[in-house]
């Protein structure tokens, strides 16, 4: 029993090539799907995630993903309003840096000399 696809008296069908071009195509599709998604560099990758779009204008916004969980925070314009003390101060170095000097109690001296 031999096992032949084609006898020498059937007719070709032209839509048979179609047919292997679309699975070829759906195999490399599939394939560059996974490439993308196992990317490391992908940031939605993370387990945890926020996203600043739009920084320092009216219309930012804020996407905090944390596992599953996605909550976004749009800017509404206006500052925050709050009762609170004073924690301590911040200073910018001159290389750049920013040191936080927790506030003083009246028994204490602060000094950023070292």
């Amino acid at each position: 029993m031999s096992f032949r696809l084609l006898d020498e008296n059937d007719e070709i069908d032209p839509l048979l090539s179609v047919v292997n071009l679309v699975d070829v195509f759906l195999v490399l599709v599939a394939g560059l799907m996974m490439v993308i998604a196992a990317n490391p560099l992908n940031p939605f990758a993370d387990e945890d995630l926020l996203i600043v779009k739009n920084l320092g204008h009216t219309s930012m916004e804020m996407i905090l993903k944390q596992g599953d969980e996605v909550k976004r925070f749009a800017a509404t314009g206006s500052q925050g309003e709050g009762d609170g003390v004073r924690a301590g101060v911040a200073y910018r170095l001159q290389d750049g840096s920013i040191v936080y000097v927790p506030e003083a109690s009246e028994t204490q001296a602060v000094s950023l000399r070292p």
